[in-house]
């Protein structure tokens, strides 16, 4: 067996088995997007309007019309893969390599090339490739918590745990494995295909957008009808009738909204990215906004994932951290009793930190020489390394282990072992892991095991995993904004509570454990969870327990996850967050966000950023709803009076719903967050994207738009303009006005003095991107003869800019008695 496979085999195998590796999502081509997005009611009509344009022989309306549906499936086609090699790049550096033995010669081979049967040697260090049987083992000990939870890594034999499994990492001692099973058939492939099984929901706004657009699609069929059939009977030109309904249908439907929609969540996506936070379904960012739940893992996320030496026990008295160096010849010896009873350049977590404490007070080389070593045992949790000094040759035996292990090797008394159980409780009851440790000098022949030294009780060593310093702050912000926290650890209760207790999160000593988990049903874990905020011994298939418990009270939860086993729960949480430096492959295809360094306060920045997110894109559909109306107002009123000249052709409607308003979505999109928008609570899950006082407000905002329109067109006819120059005189009116409206949007909370003092750089170069495109369709002879327009002079345009300034001051007004009736 220990030749291992030939390379002939290992080819067979491979043919046979496959790679080793999960079936991740295959990447959308551009044409599965493009269908996506085509999908869409209002891409159906988009469509729809630019062939009917090219079918009467319009080309130049219809290439437009067309261009722009090209132009946005490029937009979410371009996020998408943009996403997707991100992604890539973390594959490939989590991608672990493997020792195997072919042909009898050991060999380093990527991970995805290991099939089974092959032998596999195992160091320290090394992410384990595959399922393995251990046959062979030297203090193999693996650390299981990305497939378990449980973070004591566990000693592996060729005896009883003779099971190691793909993706877990060895920490100490080396091994000879034969693997059983690779890919889709190992424990970490089981868990990544049973994800398929659980349905993922669309999102309210989703939901909500799809119902009001069929609703206007209906409402604007019939409208559309209407439009056709009075224009036919007041004209009696059945062409220009049937362009003046496709206006109608244009005007009223809000083909606007998926450009807006796709640029706001496309521009969200990047600007998380910059805070470290990668977006791999963007409807998540509207979610972020309502978050009420934030589940955390404790690990790496709240805390920095290193172990610190925080406190030593010595001649009956504890010193803590801040004491080491003015009692350091107290402390030394105990250091250096667990240095050396360390292995060399470990990756143990815990023989790491002895190794840091004990370097910053020892620069210099000790003339000490291995001898030998008696590892860990299931038997017996010490370990002992025999030195030899290099000036008289004597003999030092250095042990360190459990508690337990080493009062056993020091013989202690009865009344020795209770006084000092006694400190390790006070050490356990701070969330600190302790271990012990003990010194002997033997003679010069060495007993066959750890029990026949004579050792001499050391001292303890307490460690701790420290919390991250942004995480109190970072937590604040969240009570502040409404959102209560759930930590979620495999560590003891009184670890977890030591934890709450240093980074003040809000319990009430109520600590829910796994075992209490199995024994409750499903309608008291939904009593219980209201009150409790501590979950500890969790292993990871109980977190998606957690988060049903969580969803049927009503909340919105964001849950962070890294292993694979965190899977199921990451995809059914309204918000998965996966970690992108421990994280699995499996947790972040599971995830709708990616926490690219760990981090708490990244979370914090999303939701922070899924605030601000939502609230632009409530002001810019908003806005979206308020320009329509004069759109609407403006082509039905031809219709019905047949002596006033057409004044918006389907051209104009396509020039300011698909070149003017998305430009201006980027204003709303780069506008700062409002005032305290992290002291105010999150969305109620019941509470309407579009409801009716944001409807009303936008309506009212729309009428005066349009009224101030239809006064400027009416002194415009008074004035006795031909039908070019009134259609010239009034768009402008049109445009500015357009312009003022989105000045008075941009801030619920800010006048537009404020707002253009923010300098809002989007907002000065898209306003002077329209006064100048404006300004080319008046003048420019081309340009003219496109839209049907005539130049009248510019002395004729002054009641267009008369009419939007006083439009502008009464939205402020109104804005302003709005602000005050709400805080009230």
């Amino acid at each position: 067996m220990k030749n291992g496979l030939t390379s002939a085999k290992a080819a067979e195998q491979l043919k046979t088995f496959g790679y080793n590796e999960l079936p991740s999502a295959k990447p959308k081509s551009v044409w599965q997007i493009a269908l996506e997005v085509i999908k869409e009611p209002m891409f159906i009509l988009l469509l729809g309007c630019g062939l009917v344009y090219l079918v009467l022989g319009d080309y130049t309306e219809g290439i437009i019309l067309l261009c722009w549906v090209f132009v946005i499936i490029f937009i979410t086609f371009y996020q998408h893969r943009k996403t997707e090699k991100s992604l890539e790049a973390l594959r490939q550096l989590s991608a672990p390599r493997a020792l195997v033995i072919r042909d009898g010669i050991e060999t380093r081979i990527s991970g995805r090339e290991v099939v089974p049967e092959d032998v596999i040697i195992l160091n320290e260090g090394d992410r384990v490739p595959a399922d393995v049987a251990i046959f062979e083992s030297n203090h193999l000990t693996i650390d299981e918590s990305l497939l378990t939870g449980e973070s004591v890594p566990v000693l592996k034999n060729e005896n009883t745990e003779n099971k190691a499994y793909s993706g877990t990492l060895v920490v100490q001692g080396k091994g000879l494995a034969k693997v059983l099973h690779t890919g889709i058939k190992t424990q970490f492939g089981k868990i990544g295909t049973s994800l398929q099984a659980i349905e993922e929901d669309s999102t309210r706004l989703q939901r909500e957008m799809k119902k009001l657009i069929r609703n206007l699609f209906i409402g604007g069929a019939i409208i559309s009808s209407g439009v056709v059939a009075a224009f036919y009977f007041t004209r009696g030109d059945i062409l220009k009738a049937l362009l003046n309904g496709l206006a109608t249908a244009m005007a009223l439907l809000p083909e606007e909204f998926p450009v807006v929609l796709t640029i706001f969540l496309a521009l969200g996506a990047w600007r998380l990215s910059k805070n470290k936070v990668l977006t791999r379904k963007t409807s998540a960012i509207e979610t972020l906004g309502s978050a009420t739940v934030l589940c955390s893992d404790k690990t790496g996320t709240i805390t920095q994932n290193k172990m610190e030496v925080t406190a030593l026990f010595v001649n009956n008295t504890t010193y803590f951290r801040s004491e080491f160096d003015t009692n350091n010849k107290d402390t030394n010896e105990l250091l250096k009793a667990l240095h050396f009873a360390s292995a060399n350049n470990s990756i143990d977590p815990m023989e790491k930190a002895i190794a840091t404490e004990y370097e910053k007070g020892n620069a210099t080389q000790t003339h000490l020489k291995p001898v030998k070593e008696y590892p860990l045992s299931k038997e017996l949790f010490a370990m002992t390394r025999v030195f030899q000094s290099g000036v008289d040759n004597s003999l030092t035996a250095y042990c360190k282990g459990a508690p337990e292990a080493i009062y056993q090797l020091c013989k202690l008394s009865e009344a020795e072992i209770k006084t000092h159980t006694k400190t390790v409780l006070e050490l356990a009851e701070k969330g600190f892991r302790v271990l012990a440790a003990a010194t002997s000098n033997p003679n010069h022949s060495l007993p066959e095991q750890q029990s026949g030294f004579n050792f001499t009780f050391a001292g303890f060593v307490a460690f701790e995993d420290p919390i991250r310093p942004e995480v109190p702050q970072a937590l604040k912000e969240c009570y502040e904004a409404g959102i209560n926290v759930i930590m979620i650890t495999g560590d003891y209760p009184a670890t977890a509570k030591s934890i709450a207790n240093q980074i003040g999160l809000k319990h009430d000593e109520n600590v829910l454990t796994g075992t209490d988990l199995q024994n409750m049903s499903e309608d008291e874990l939904k009593q219980k969870i209201k009150h409790t905020n501590i979950f500890a011994r969790i292993v990871p298939e109980q977190k998606l327990q957690i988060v049903k418990a969580l969803k049927a009270n009503g909340e919105i939860v964001a849950m962070t996850g890294d292993g694979v086993n965190d899977a199921p729960a990451l995809k059914a949480a309204d918000i998965g967050v996966a970690m992108g430096l421990k994280g699995t492959d499996v947790a972040r295809e599971a995830s709708a966000l990616v926490l690219l360094d760990d981090n708490f306060t990244s979370i914090i920045h999303a939701i922070r950023s899924g605030r601000r997110i939502f609230d632009n894109l409530q002001k810019a559909m908003s806005y979206i709803i308020a320009i329509h109306i004069p759109i609407i107002g403006l082509v039905l009123m031809p219709a019905f009076f047949s002596w006033l000249p057409i004044l918006l052709m389907p051209l104009h409607i396509v020039f300011l719903e698909l070149i003017i308003d998305p430009v201006c979505a980027v204003a709303f999109e780069s506008e700062q967050e409002e005032k305290k928008i992290m002291n105010r609570p999150p969305r109620k899950s019941d509470e309407l994207f579009f409801g009716w006082s944001k409807i009303l407000f936008s309506l009212f905002k729309g009428v005066l738009l349009l009224v101030m329109v239809i006064d400027v067109y009416a002194i415009s006819i008074q004035e006795g303009h031909t039908d070019g120059e009134i259609r010239a005189i009034a768009f402008s009116s049109l445009i500015i006005g357009n312009v003022f409206l989105i000045l008075s949007s941009l801030s619920d909370t800010r006048n537009f003095v404020s707002v253009l003092l923010e300098k809002n750089i989007a907002v000065i170069v898209i306003s002077t991107i329209a006064f100048v495109i404006l300004l080319l369709t008046i003048t420019i002879p081309f340009f003219k003869d496109i839209f049907a327009f005539e130049f009248p002079g510019f002395a004729h345009f002054i009641p267009s800019v008369v009419g939007a300034v006083i439009m502008l001051l009464l939205l402020e007004l109104a804005k302003y008695f709005r602000q005050v009736v709400k805080n009230k």
